[in-house]
Parts: structure tokens; C-alpha cells; sequence
């Protein structure tokens, strides 16, 4: 995964607690969680719109 060991990983994910702290890690994952979402979501409607557009262009 992009070249970093369970070290990196590690070092990451303890310089990630330091900036944030513990209780704001919960909100965080949640909120990346969501954008993640919405940004798939974004992907299908972009695909299903030009596959409408393909379908009339066709016709």
C-alpha cells in the first residue's frame, strides 16, 4: 500500500492521534467516511448521466 511498512503505518497513525486526539477520532473517521461516500455517489451519477447523453447522441 504505497510503499509504507506496519512501522509507517504506525508513526501515521500516532501523528494523527497527537494532532486530534483521542475523542475527535471517532468524528473524524465519520466524516471521512461520509465524504468518501459522496464522492462514489458523485462518480455514479457523473457515469449515469453520460451514458444518458451516449444513449441520445446513438438515437
Amino acid at each position: 500500500m504505497f510503499g509504507l511498512g506496519t512501522t509507517e503505518l504506525l508513526i501515521v497513525g500516532g501523528v494523527i492521534l497527537l494532532l486530534f486526539g483521542a475523542p475527535k477520532l471517532p468524528q473524524l473517521g465519520g466524516s471521512m467516511a461520509a465524504a468518501i461516500k459522496n464522492f462514489k455517489k458523485g462518480l455514479n451519477e457523473d457515469s449515469t448521466e453520460d451514458k444518458i447523453e451516449d444513449s441520445k447522441k446513438n438515437s
